[in-house]
């Protein structure tokens, strides 16, 4: 997983759809990518947390929906509401059940370890015990003199507690339905309750602010967690018992050490009332209903951290890091190039002068040069120790779309809309060469390792090949149906990459200009050759690369995976790693070692490190 230095909100994914408040969310026992959330808007709904799919909305409640519970096989969902208990098939969505006996809302439900009883609290003052295959009523508890709020039972099955507006929390003996204990101590309302897995604990949430641990043998309170700056709406245990989450009206989750009492993490992100949460079985996932009409999916022990450094105002779309992988130049709609410290994720430098916005940056291979190319008409060369700007190239007549360096370090070659590239002595800042062929924008270019060919990729749907000393075309690459994007040569220069927009990526011999292979994938805009196995490396993934065999001591594709962007996700071999938020999701992106560097929409440059 990705590491860095600053603590990047560890949200994972939002799922939205609800019409009104979301009340409570549970993951099913059996399969952690199936999550229910229950709403105002007297639905119940079944997410795939994998693709965000709404899966089914359950029906039938005629007021808001408090609360759901799944049974211990997965197979029956329970939901509470208007008086009435409802027991729903969890794959079909079809009603089974309807379980009435309560003369208030009913608040909240939840099924026995074994699954022979479902347990529910009302707004009538009761709890109330049932059971769930013929839907019968066992036994009503009493005792409390205010709405039940909330409900939990032992892993054993042998006790039950409830949590009620009377300012207490009352333990059941479950066979017999005998009060044990009454835990005073909170000073207001007792919304929750939640058994930690091994039932030594028992952890209530209040009214008063506070999480309060008990042991539920003694009634003896042990701990008592503030923090929270408003109500305590809901607590819960992770299934392995390390950890403690908390929701408030405060609009954040709390993660707590239960035995320490310490606060490790605070979740923020909803923009109200949180009202429940729950952990997924394999405690990957943590999931929290808001009043904010949202169910938002967190990593509860991420150990992900992101540097978010919004250096730039405006979009960025481009960035490369120097030969060293000690800088980073970002390129930006704002007019300005940003040198970053991909360590530290400080900005070093913005370099200003350009007055078109900045396409694209390189450095030159001893890292001594940056250049910059601009809607400006114009490329410039910086000293990117400094800052200062070294020369300003003028020839083109319309916007320059991409710069690159010869691997020798003599050339520099450009890309413009005027369907021009041009080559340059990076020295001197003289124009040497200017190369007309193509029929429109050339978007992108790439010298062969030695030097001698550059090529070029166009929206003409045409790669050409030019001889560096002569300017000569010496081929034209056709087969493209739609714009090429970007062009890479082999580390022996014996093989040509091509990246189109019709979603197709294509091989081919430099010297004969014939087409080898064609491999069909969306979206690719940037491509290179691995040094580390015949593949293709894309901000889309890696690509197998027929006729290329590079010289590795360590071939197994599994050493060389890179984390891309996929949609709204940051993935790795399909798996889907992070979702992003709109605001961290990238125009470009750059790797270097275990560095990937973010380019986003919103101005910000986002450095992840990945061990």
């Amino acid at each position: 997983m990705p590491k860095t230095q600053f603590t990047w909100s560890p949200e994972i994914q939002r799922l939205e759809g609800h019409a009104g408040s979301v009340l409570a969310v549970a993951f099913s026992p059996l399969d952690s990518k199936l999550l229910a959330s229950a709403s105002t808007d007297k639905t119940v709904r079944l997410w795939n947390l994998l693709t965000g799919k709404e899966l089914q909305k359950f029906e039938g409640h005629t007021d808001w929906v408090r609360a759901i519970a799944f049974s211990p096989d997965g197979k029956l969902l329970a939901s509470a509401s208007d008086k009435t208990v409802r027991l729903w098939d969890s794959a079909m969505g079809k009603e089974l059940q309807k379980l009435e006996g309560h003369t208030n809302g009913v608040n909240a439900v939840i099924f026995s370890p074994d699954g022979k009883l479902l347990a529910s609290t009302s707004g009538d003052e009761t709890v109330r015990l049932w059971n769930p295959v013929t839907g019968n009523e066992l036994r009503k508890l009493e005792g409390h003199t205010n709405w039940v709020q909330g409900v939990a039972i032992s892993p054993d099955g042998k006790l039950l507690a409830s949590a009620s507006y009377d300012n207490t929390v009352r333990l059941w003996n479950l066979v017999m339905g005998k009060e044990l204990h009454r835990l005073e101590g909170h000073t207001n309302w007792v919304r929750a309750v939640a058994f930690s897995p091994d039932g030594k604990l028992l952890a209530s949430a209040s009214d008063d602010k506070t999480v309060r641990l008990w042991n539920p043998v003694t009634g003896k309170e042990l701990q008592k967690f503030e923090g929270h700056s408003d109500w305590v709406s809901a607590v819960t245990f992770s299934p392995e018992g390390k950890l403690l989450a908390s929701a408030s009206r405060d609009k954040m989750v709390k993660l707590w050490n239960p035995v320490t009492g310490k606060e490790l993490h605070r979740l923020e992100g909803h923009t109200n009332w949180v009202q429940a949460i729950a952990f997924s079985p394999d405690c990957k996932l943590l999931a929290s209903a808001s009043v904010d009409e949202t169910v938002r999916l967190w990593n509860p022990v991420t150990g992900m951290k992101l540097q978010k450094h919004e250096g730039h105002t405006d979009r960025v779309w481009a960035v490369a890091f120097s030969p060293d992988g000690k800088l980073l130049a970002s390129a930006s709609h704002d007019n300005t190039v940003g040198l970053w410290n991909p360590v530290t994720g400080k900005k070093l430098q913005t370099l200003e002068g350009h007055i078109g916005l900045v396409w694209a940056v390189a450095f030159s291979p001893d890292g001594k040069l940056l250049a910059s190319a601009s809607q400006d008409k114009m490329v410039r060369l910086w000293n990117p120790v400094t800052g200062k700007e070294l020369h300003k190239l003028e020839g083109h007549t319309d916007w320059v779309r991409a710069v690159t360096f010869s691997p020798n370090g003599e050339l520099l070659a450009s890309a413009s809309g005027d369907e021009t590239v041009r080559l340059w002595n990076p020295v001197t800042g003289e124009e040497l060469r200017k190369l007309e062929g193509h029929t429109n924008w050339v978007q992108s270019v790439a010298f062969s390792p030695d030097s001698k060919l550059l090529s070029s990729a166009s929206n003409d749907r045409t790669v050409r090949l030019w001889n560096t000393v002569t300017g000569k075309e010496l081929q034209k690459l056709e087969g493209h149906t739609d714009w090429v994007r970007a062009v890479a040569f082999s580390p022996d220069g014996r093989l040509l990459a091509s990246a189109s927009h019709d979603k197709t990526v294509r091989l081919w011999n430099p010297v004969t200009g014939k087409e080898l292979q064609k491999i069909e994938v969306e979206n690719v805009y940037t491509i290179s050759f691995s040094t580390n196995g015949p593949f293709l490396e894309t901000n889309m993934g890696i690509l197998k690369a027929e006729f290329y065999t590079p010289q590795v001591s360590s071939p197994p594709i599994d050493t060389i995976t890179r984390p891309v962007v996929r949609g709204n996700w940051l993935t790795r071999d399909s798996e889907s790693l992070v979702w992003l938020p709109p605001e961290y999701r990238p125009v470009c992106s750059a790797f270097q070692d275990n560095v990937l560097a973010l380019g986003c929409s919103s101005g910000m440059v986002v450095f992840m490190e990945f061990s």
